[in-house]
């Protein structure tokens, strides 16, 4: 946690969520041990008619190899993306996962004072997992955590393999967020009987399995579920408010020290709510804007938490390009690359799986309802990250439709309820006189690609047309913009002069002719820039996208386009010009993240 600038204000108050419990991040302390689970898991789809082979014949009673062929399947990982089989690559129905692990002595004999935990990192779609054949949870919704307490099935057979089956459907309807639909080819003459296909309408592909690490974690009887902290500035003087939820006993004694990043203690409190002091606190600040960015604080309940992780390569990149921001597109990212996020000073608009919301039915009191609890779920995780300074709800929905309206004026208003602190914003690319949801959001996040998808290869409309896109915006608003996405699709190494789309050049031009109106308008209203794309990702085959999505200015393997040096002349020079919050990038991570 950290003490942080009015930029990054933390959680004031949580109010109470549908959701029961908390969602702490697993780290191993003196009184919670950790077993992790990645790896090869068994694996086998269902290729039966219906999908329904394995809830029929009930694989998840026995083995999964008793019921068939299985092939091992790395986890975390995409099952679609990684055999050489083109059926498993567009499969789309029930796949099962199996692991079978021994449990150490210590957690099952000691049955009275410990809780075992499994908890799924996050896995796309829907999930069903049982444990020896005892069904422990169910969680609808990819990238984010779920977990179940498994102690009363495994601490009743110590020394017994414990045996965890995931059944995970990768199906997407117009309820399901991001949605989809199923569309069945009746046409027996051009198509098998049975065939359909799964219709999406955003540009990304459809990755499925279990993408994110799967654990065993123990906690004593009586156990910390949840720590709320946020943070408050007076004078030289900063405070941090916390409360603890404590589960197991109603009888217990709570210690906080807040400990500065060298662990010295600078304060301490006692009891599950309190407000602790910090005279001449280091404030957290965005990479580059401070000479110490990232500053965190330590706030130890019952144990110190684990030393952060080490730089990894994309992050040495955000640093190379002197990037201090990304928006997580377009799904929440995993919780290691948030740690990573607090530690090294990279602000974040966290985003939801709001994505592909086209149709008037993604907008019904179904969807509503599930969108609410994925709210909930993300703040849940992510409400005490300093880095997180802004809350995004959806990406490009079909806000022109008149339910978007009182859908998004819902979403917003519970999403500010939990979270009162921090401003809430979808990411539009609707007209701005027909935005049914504009008036609800407190930042106008805007997409546009000019001579791109709107006047091919004309590179001389782009600044009279995003100038007039800026001013239509703010007139009927009157609230700040981030240019949250620009961009062009680029094949690495193809040059082409005069510029000419797909050619290195290309990308380069329309960067430069989208930055001369930014330098203008960010003296006015324009308070980020957000390029599209930070590397290059797969997408659904179609004639339009060649292996993928071409906007990054990155490779897929993390190689720099000619656009990558563009950037890091313009935001290095930006970064010695003045401490404001300088250009970001709109990132579009590769599976896993």
């Amino acid at each position: 946690m950290a003490l942080c600038c009015a930029l990054c204000l933390l959680l004031l108050c949580c109010q109470a969520l549908a959701l029961g419990g908390g969602m702490l991040y697993p780290r191993e302390s003196a009184s919670r041990e950790l077993k992790e689970l990645n790896g090869l898991w068994s694996f086998r789809a269902d290729f039966s008619a219906q999908r329904d082979k394995g809830f029929v014949q009930q694989w998840y009673r026995k083995p999964l190899r008793q019921s068939g062929p299985v092939i091992d399947m790395p986890v975390p990982a995409s099952f679609n993306e990684l055999t050489q089989d083109p059926n498993l690559r567009q499969y789309t129905g029930w796949v099962w996962y199996e692991k079978e692990v021994l449990l150490p002595r210590s957690w099952l004999l000691n049955a009275l004072n410990t809780r075992v935990v499994l908890r799924v990192g996050s896995a796309h779609y829907y999930s069903i997992v049982w444990v020896n054949g005892v069904q422990v949870t169910e969680h609808e919704g990819g990238h984010l955590p779920f977990e179940a307490d498994i102690s009363r099935i495994v601490q009743g057979s110590p020394g017994a393999l414990c045996r965890i089956t995931i059944a995970l459907n990768n199906t997407l309807t117009p309820q399901t967020l991001p949605p989809g639909s199923i569309q069945f080819m009746t046409d027996e003459s051009k198509y098998p009987r049975g065939y359909f296909v799964q219709n999406t309408k955003f540009d990304f592909f459809n990755y499925a399995g279990i993408h994110r690490p799967v654990v065993l974690y123990t906690t004593p009887s009586v156990y910390i579920d949840d720590i709320t902290v946020t943070t408050a500035w007076a004078g030289n003087s900063g405070m941090v408010r916390y409360q603890v939820l404590v589960r197991g006993n109603t009888r217990y004694s709570l210690s906080l020290n807040l400990r500065e990043k060298e662990g010295k203690v600078v304060a301490t409190g006692e009891g599950p709510i309190g407000e602790l002091k910090v005279v001449e606190p280091k404030l957290w600040w965005p990479y580059l804007m401070h000479e110490n960015p990232g500053y965190l604080y330590y706030l130890e309940i019952r144990g110190k938490g684990l030393d952060w992780s080490l730089i990894v390569k994309d992050f040495n990149l955000l640093q190379w390009l002197g990037a201090n921001s990304f928006r997580t597109s377009h799904y929440p990212y995993a919780e290691e690359i948030m740690d990573l996020c607090d530690a090294y000073g990279i602000v974040v608009i966290d985003e939801c799986p709001g994505v592909g919301m086209k149709d008037p039915e993604n907008f019904g009191n179904k969807s509503l309802a599930h969108h609410l609890v994925v709210m909930e779920e993300l703040i849940r995780r992510d409400k005490n990250r300093p880095s997180v300074v802004m809350w995004s709800v959806a990406n490009e929905p079909a806000s022109e439709l008149s339910p978007a309206a009182n859908y998004f004026k819902t979403v917003i208003a519970h999403t500010k309820a939990i979270d009162p602190t921090r401003p809430v914003t979808f990411v539009s690319n609707a007209n701005y006189a027909r935005d049914h949801g504009a008036p609800y959001v407190d930042v106008i996040c805007v997409n546009s690609y000019f001579s791109w998808y709107h006047d091919a290869g004309h590179l001389e409309v782009i600044q009279l047309q995003l100038n007039t896109q800026f001013e239509n915006w703010y007139k009927a608003y009157q609230k700040p913009i981030i240019q949250s996405e620009y961009g062009a699709d680029t094949i690495a190494g193809l040059h082409n002069d005069p510029p000419l789309m797909f050619s290195e050049e290309y990308q380069k031009a329309v960067l430069k002719e989208y930055h001369s109106v930014f330098d203008k308008k960010r003296k006015e209203y324009v308070i980020g820039e957000l390029i599209w794309n930070f590397a290059d990702f797969m997408t659904d085959q179609a004639t339009t996208r060649v292996l993928g999505n071409k906007k990054g200015i990155f490779t897929r393997q993390r190689q720099p386009k000619a656009a990558a040096f563009v950037l890091r002349d313009r935001y290095w020079k930006l970064a010695n010009e003045s401490n404001c919050l300088r250009p970001t990038l709109t990132l579009q991570f590769m599976s896993g993240y």
